[in-house]
C-alpha cells in the first residue's frame, strides 16, 4: 500500500523552524517502520516543500506556502492507499483523514493495526 502519514507539521509551533523541524522528524520516524511492513510510506511535505521553495516561497504560512502545501497532500491522497494518521492536534492532518474517509481509504491510527504486506 502506498500510506500517507498525517500528523502535525506546523501546528502548535508559531511558525517556528525547530519546532516544525521537530514535528517533521515525528512524521518520519513512523516512515521506516512502516516501509518494512512491505508499503510505500508518503509525507505530503516530502512533495510540498521543494514545490513551495522552486515557487518562491519566502515564509511559512505565506501565500505560496498556501497555494501549494495542503492541496499536495489532497492530491496525493487521490494515489493513497490509506493514511496513517499519528497523535497530536492538527487541522491538516484532520482534513486528511475526512478526505481518505469520503475516498474510501483505511484509516490507520496505531503502527500494530497496519497489516504486513503480503
Amino acid at each position: 500500500m502506498l500510506i500517507l502519514i498525517a500528523g502535525p507539521y506546523r501546528s502548535g509551533t508559531g511558525n517556528d523552524p525547530k519546532l516544525i523541524k521537530k514535528n517533521m522528524d515525528n512524521l518520519e520516524s513512523v516512515a521506516l517502520p512502516i516501509f518494512r511492513k512491505g508499503h510505500v510510506p508518503m509525507i505530503g511535505e516530502w512533495v510540498a516543500n521543494p514545490l513551495i521553495e522552486l515557487a518562491g516561497s519566502k515564509e511559512v504560512g505565506d501565500e505560496i506556502f498556501q497555494e501549494i502545501q495542503y492541496p499536495t497532500a489532497h492530491r496525493l491522497l487521490t494515489k493513497c492507499d490509506a493514511v496513517f494518521r499519528i497523535e497530536g492536534e492538527s487541522k491538516g492532518a484532520d482534513q486528511d483523514v475526512e478526505i481518505a474517509k469520503e475516498l474510501g481509504l483505511k484509516v490507520y491510527y496505531d503502527l500494530n493495526e497496519i497489516p504486513n504486506a503480503e
